[in-house]
């Protein structure tokens, strides 16, 4: 049985191709904090790991051959000894820093208090003894 549904054209407007386009890719779960880091500085792969808790080796280099395939991330080989990986923005990459410093400030104002990182209050509390 089909259902006959009637409504008016704004009802249907679609969602922006390019922000659809976006939350696909950097909405997956880690690739945002992977370029945040990635903003900063190029990092090698173990760099990487310590900066975002909780993700997996497996996971990190998922979403890095995926930032990889879209243009955002360029993998590079460090001439050893020892052999290295280390992985940097793009241009493309990089010009997603203003939109996530605007988001981050966003974060801060709009959504409830997260809970402290615990590697942050390790930091404070061992900066408060010295």
């Amino acid at each position: 049985m089909t259902a006959d549904v009637t409504h008016d054209r704004a009802a249907c407007k679609r969602v922006d191709e390019g922000i659809t386009r976006v939350f696909q890719l950097l909405g997956k779960r880690w690739s945002g904090p992977i370029v945040a880091v990635l903003v900063e500085q190029p990092a090698h792969f173990a760099d990487l790991r310590r900066a975002i808790p909780g993700i997996s080796e497996r996971m990190l280099s998922d979403r890095l051959a995926e930032l990889g395939a879209a243009g955002l991330v360029l993998r590079e080989v460090d001439e050893g000894p020892p052999l290295r990986v280390s992985y940097r923005l793009t241009e493309a990459g990089a010009a997603l820093e203003p939109a996530l410093r605007e988001l981050a400030s966003w974060a801060k104002a709009h959504l409830p208090d997260a809970p402290p990182c615990p590697g942050a209050e390790r930091e404070r509390a061992a900066g408060s003894l010295g």
